[in-house]
């Protein structure tokens, strides 16, 4: 299942069920799950673009099921994590790039040529429009899907649609929820949330209080409460 044309290092620790195409890379200190398929050119565990690395012992992740498509791009961690982890169940499409110390969780699809900078995180069922660049410390919340050739220098909170330009908020993700088996109850729930942030006339802190005082607690109000007030970069305007 690994090309003999293909590059994998004896330090590389590689699971069971793995495809390697030809002309992939596999540095050392990468660890690859169960079931993934490497395509053709795809370069993982490099050492990263950063110029604080300094040669020191780190590591690239990956979990099971994941496809890494052509020319993909996955470096090492530096010494501000330690490792860049890529979750199970990933799409990763050609020329997609996740530079150093970023964590990518589940389930998740980048589009061709999407670019991560360092130390983004990425939750589980994001979908990525192809081109999409994200600014390096950025927080990409859960069952979101952001319109390709997007520019991310904001938090994209959970269960939303991000597109324009500037990128905004302009939506839930109903679409997507409905499929993922999300009720009409919780569904609702979400978009009463956002109605709340984003259309009530109310600073981003009123608005969290003000949910937390009148919508009963609930996975969803919470998962979004939760992501807005951690967030540091503040998050996508309307």
């Amino acid at each position: 299942m690994i090309s003999p044309l293909a590059y994998v290092s004896p330090k590389a620790q590689i699971g069971k069920n793995v495809t390697i195409d030809p002309f992939a890379y596999i540095d050392d200190n990468v660890i690859l799950g169960d079931n993934c398929h490497v395509f053709p050119n795809a370069v993982i565990g490099c050492v990263p673009q950063d110029l604080k690395y300094k040669g020191e012992e780190t590591w690239t992740i990956i979990g099971d099921n994941c496809v890494l498509r052509e020319f993909v791009t996955i470096h090492r961690g530096t010494a501000s994590k330690g490792k860049t982890i890529v979750g199970s169940n990933n799409l990763i499409m050609a020329y997609c790039h996740v530079a150093h110390d970023c964590i990518l969780h589940n389930n998740i699809i980048m589009s061709n040529a999407t670019q991560l900078a360092g130390e983004v995180e990425v939750d589980d069922f994001a979908i990525i429009g192809g081109g999409t660049l994200v600014h390096q410390f950025s927080h990409i919340g859960s069952h979101v899907m952001i319109q390709g050739g997007s520019k991310i220098n904001k938090d994209i909170p959970p269960y939303i649609i991000a597109a324009r330009e500037p990128i905004a908020y302009t939506g839930i993700n109903s679409i997507g929820l409905n499929r993922r088996g999300f009720t009409p109850e919780q569904i609702h729930t979400i978009q009463e949330v956002y109605r709340i942030i984003y259309n009530n006339g109310m600073n981003t802190t009123q608005a969290l209080d003000f949910i937390e005082s009148n919508i009963p607690a609930c996975a969803e109000r919470d998962t979004i409460v939760d992501f807005v007030r951690a967030s540091t970069r503040g998050i996508v305007r309307a």
